[in-house]
């Protein structure tokens, strides 16, 4: 049987995907890209935004209309938010709850158990829903391997317990819980075991991680301590009010990639506490100058909502002096969207759309000039690669500043997962980046 895997959202739905898609491989199914091929769609979904609800929308509808009537499978923060009203978009579709969601690493055995029994595959998908599952801990995702990253994915928190006024991921998630230290430790050096040469480690609010006595920081040095030279390591979106000194001097270690997401949101303190997000932006400042006095030039990527409730001309001024000010390398711009169920939703104060719109445009455009200043400032620079594809001598992949490169005249000894060293050259042709091989560091 086929199963296809649609996600999205953020990089822990996109490692909850990886290890669903290996219980699926463990047990002979093939993970198709074709939803035409595929007998069960599986959708792990995000709802950030409406936008994001809209597109999970749009491809279970898509998947379910298929010429192959595959069953499609919804999960993620979505499903669990909106289970009935997802239910109703097609007869062929089964909901997973996010709470059930890591049940759905057992029903790859369950399924080929009921096929061998002769039931049809949409009745063997309800039963397993409907049935009780046995319980599983939202930390049962631990796949050994990944069928859409070369880099190994690991979960090591979920939850959160800020309560921005704007998210709805927390009240899908539910309170923050972070994952043994000791079982961080065995599944990193594990994947490292396989031949992975970089750990990406995931989470909703990775910052708050906490195991007994131990944060984010001092599970990074115990990390660092264990595993060997070559084992990169990628944080995901760091809170910056817990950036503490600990934390900052992990990050210096530089197997600790110069790659930096911070959800700033708005650098107006007028607007973020109205939103509930309760630092000053003296602090923000601070983390980001830290991260470059251990860090040579990291990219420092950063998340912006316009149009938050009580951002006046002046409030979002504040916020474009900022990025220019901090000289930020990329943002991440979302348009505020009024999610059911939070503070937020009925806020009189709301910005109109057309102007937030021309916000998040202005935005972007800067972003714009913000990333091809940071690109100029890397050509003639020799830094790591870890390949992602490789076809015909040619590769691509992503530096540890997170650039995507791609790379000619490569030995035919260099494979996907890689890291190599390459130099960087402008493209006048294509007006991009590109890579020069250098050598092999680890294969």
């Amino acid at each position: 049987m086929n199963v296809l895997m649609y996600t999205l959202g953020c990089k822990l739905n996109q490692c909850e995907s990886e290890a669903i898609a290996d219980a699926f491989k463990h047990e002979g199914f093939s993970v198709v890209t074709d939803y035409e091929l595929a007998d069960l769609c599986v959708v792990n979904t995000c709802t950030v935004t409406s936008k994001a609800e809209q597109k999970a929308r749009r491809m279970i509808r898509k998947y379910a209309s298929g010429k192959a009537q595959p069953v499609v499978l919804v999960t993620g923060c979505y499903a669990q938010m909106e289970a009935q009203a997802l239910e109703q978009l097609d007869p062929r579709v089964v909901v997973v709850s996010l709470d059930d969601k890591p049940a759905l690493l057992n029903l790859p055995k369950y399924l080929v158990e009921r096929h061998l029994a002769g039931f049809a595959l949409l009745d063997a998908v309800r039963s397993f829903v409907d049935e009780p599952s046995p319980s599983s801990s939202s930390f049962s995702y631990d796949a050994a391997t990944f069928s859409f990253h070369s880099r190994a994915f690991l979960k090591i928190q979920d939850g959160c317990d800020n309560a921005c006024a704007y998210c709805r991921v927390t009240i899908a998630r539910g309170d923050a819980r972070s994952l043994d230290a000791d079982e961080v430790i065995r599944r990193s050096v594990a994947l490292e075991d396989q031949g992975f040469t970089e750990l990406v480690l995931t989470g909703v609010n990775i910052s708050a991680y906490q195991s007994n006595s131990l944060g984010l920081g001092g599970l990074l040095l115990r990390l660092l301590d264990e595993l060997g030279p070559h084992m990169r390591i990628r944080l995901s979106s760091l809170e910056p009010d817990t950036i503490d000194e600990q934390l900052i001097q992990a990050i210096s270690d530089p197997r600790v990639q110069p790659h930096f997401h911070i959800p700033v949101q708005s650098a107006s303190e007028l607007v973020l506490n109205r939103v509930n997000r309760l630092y000053p932006m003296q602090q923000v400042r601070t983390v980001i100058e830290r991260l470059r006095q251990v860090k040579s030039d990291p990219f420092i990527a950063a998340d912006i909502i316009t149009g938050l409730p009580a951002e006046t001309d002046e409030a979002f001024g504040e916020t474009v002096r900022f990025i220019k000010e901090m000289d930020l390398s990329q943002l991440h711009v979302f348009p505020f969207s009024p999610r059911p169920q939070t503070a937020l939703y009925t806020a009189s104060d709301r910005v109109p759309e057309s102007l937030r719109d021309v916000r998040a445009k202005e935005l972007r455009e800067l972003s714009a000039i913000q990333f091809h200043r940071y690109m100029s400032r890397q050509v003639g620079t020799v830094v790591e690669m870890i390949v992602e594809q490789k076809s015909d001598g040619t590769c691509s992949g992503l530096t540890g500043n997170y650039l995507k490169i791609a790379v000619s005249d490569v030995p035919e000894s260099v494979q996907r997962g890689s890291l190599i060293r390459i130099a960087l050259n402008y493209d006048k042709q294509s007006g991009h980046l590109s890579g020069r091989y250098v050598s092999v560091i680890h294969h």
